[in-house]
């Protein structure tokens, strides 16, 4: 077992659905609560600042009142009994009412404790107040805190001395009530969110994760391709495109199928051929010893025709395993071999096609013999085809001409013919098997197999553009590196 199918089976075989706070669903809930109390937080920072103000102003206008009141009974001293009653009411320990020329003791124990902070809270800045809000919350509770502050619109000031243990106390339960109000309205939101989110995404992924799953379990089957929804939104479009994908890997497995049943039956038909063939051969080999001028003149052709196919046949399987045997190199004399290839094409004389050769007679490529001939025997094939049944201008030359010439280590070979030309549908898989067929009918097998084994020699193939109507195909084959001990050899030759 390979290690993609290991793979792929591992991936068949894990749950379609996962925990739901190892999924995304929960996930997406965790984070939203976390990140509404976060925004809970930098709301709560200022809010509890503002509280403690708002505290210690209420405490300020409550002596106030009280300090009014006293204040306008000029040579009254309040008792001490009635003293300590008006600082249990506020809440401080001692109530001083300040004017421009005067300061007036409204109320204080007998004893007046240590101040350890003072606050004007006409005065705070915001940084101030928040700094001092955690100082309380933190630190506080067991401080003696002098509090200051304008009364009203009048210019008499208000002064208080108390400890801080009820201020922190407020702000204690104003902070557990800003947390549980936070949390209710984090959860809250993350349930919208959640509910939101959920059906607009989490959802339609869900249904695409099932569908991956049960598409992998059985690809070939039309009813586990997604059916997608038909909206706008990048979720539907993905879900367009994985059923495209799909469909397409449905249709290339089909093809695929039909290519292995095609090759177990041309494995078949290859089996029996080859001794048909090889008969014929023998027949062939008596041909040859036939005294006949007629019979001497086609019985090498006839005799190449059949070792050809005999040759063929043996190496069907081996394309049959999507490779081609390693090319035998060596080299060969071109202009022989594209002349075998005219021959072979068999051109009727009456269609007014010309075949013709442009080719050195010394010209030599570093190449398989068989392989190349098939190479320019299929391309050529393909231009006799075209040029018969094709449309091209009636008063046009009907011709083919194969023209080569050597660059350094490079040998170029160009197939031009006048035909009517590559359609551009061709154009588009011109080298893939059963889809750059130029004609109806047509697998598109030759230009595959010629490319194939252009490759193979470490050359390319081309189709090239050209001014005038027709095909142009060239080919570029590079000779093989020379060893150095080869090099050396025949240098001291």
């Amino acid at each position: 077992m390979t290690a993609e199918t290991t793979a792929t089976t591992a991936l068949q075989r894990q749950p379609a659905r996962v925990g739901f706070f190892r999924g995304l669903s929960g996930r997406l809930l965790f984070l939203t609560v976390v990140f509404v109390m976060l925004a809970e937080v930098l709301i709560f920072v200022p809010s509890v600042a503002n509280m403690r103000i708002r505290w210690m102003e209420d405490r300020l206008n409550t002596a106030a009142a009280a300090g009014v009141v006293v204040d306008g009974l000029q040579d009254v001293q309040l008792s001490r009994p009635l003293q300590e009653e008006t600082l249990m009411a506020t809440g401080t320990k001692a109530i001083v009412l300040r004017r421009k020329d005067e300061s007036r003791l409204i109320a204080a124990v007998d004893m007046p404790p240590e101040i350890d902070a003072q606050y004007d809270v006409a005065a705070m800045t915001p940084i101030a107040a928040i700094r001092d809000a955690f100082d309380t919350l933190l630190f506080g509770g067991g401080k003696v805190v002098r509090i200051y502050g304008p009364i009203g619109e009048s210019d008499a000031i208000i002064e208080v001395v108390m400890s801080d243990k009820s201020l922190r106390k407020a702000m204690l339960v104003y902070s557990r009530n800003v947390f549980f109000l936070s949390l209710a309205i984090s959860l809250f939101t993350a349930a919208l969110i959640f509910l939101a989110i959920n059906r607009l995404m989490i959802v339609p992924i869900r249904r695409m994760t099932t569908n991956m799953q049960e598409f992998a379990t059985e690809p070939s089957n039309p009813a586990r391709v997604l059916d997608p929804a038909s909206g706008r939104d990048e979720l539907s479009i993905a879900g367009q495109h994985l059923s495209a994908m799909q469909q397409q890997l449905q249709k290339t497995l089909k093809q695929q199928k039909n290519l292995a049943d095609l090759g177990l039956a041309v494995s078949k038909i290859n089996h029996d051929m080859r001794n048909i063939l090889a008969s014929a051969q023998l027949i062939s080999d008596r041909l040859a010893d036939v005294d006949d001028p007629i019979v001497k003149r086609f019985a090498p052709t006839l005799l190449r025709t059949i070792d050809r196919a005999v040759g063929y046949t043996t190496e069907v399987l081996s394309y049959g395993r999507t490779t081609e045997p390693e090319p035998h190199r060596r080299f060969v004399k071109l202009r022989p071999l594209v002349s075998d290839v005219g021959e072979m094409l068999a051109i009727d004389p009456g269609s007014g096609i010309e075949f013709g050769m442009q080719i050195p007679e010394d010209l030599q490529v570093d190449a398989d013999s068989e392989q190349l001939f098939r190479v320019v025997h299929n391309i050529c094939r393909n231009a006799v085809e075209a040029l018969t049944n094709g449309q091209a201008d009636s008063n046009a030359p009907r011709t083919i001409n194969v023209s080569a010439m050597r660059t350094g280590s490079v040998v170029s070979i160009s197939v031009d013919d006048t035909g009517p030309g590559m359609p551009a549908k061709a154009r588009e898989h011109l080298f893939t098997a059963f889809r750059g067929s130029a004609r109806s009918g047509g697998t598109g097998l030759g230009l595959a197999i010629a490319r194939e084994l252009v490759l193979a020699h470490g050359g390319t193939i081309a189709l090239v553009e050209k001014p005038t109507p027709g095909t142009l195909f060239r080919i570029e084959l590079p000779d093989r590196p020379v060893p150095l001990d080869a090099f050396r050899s025949k240098a001291r030759h």
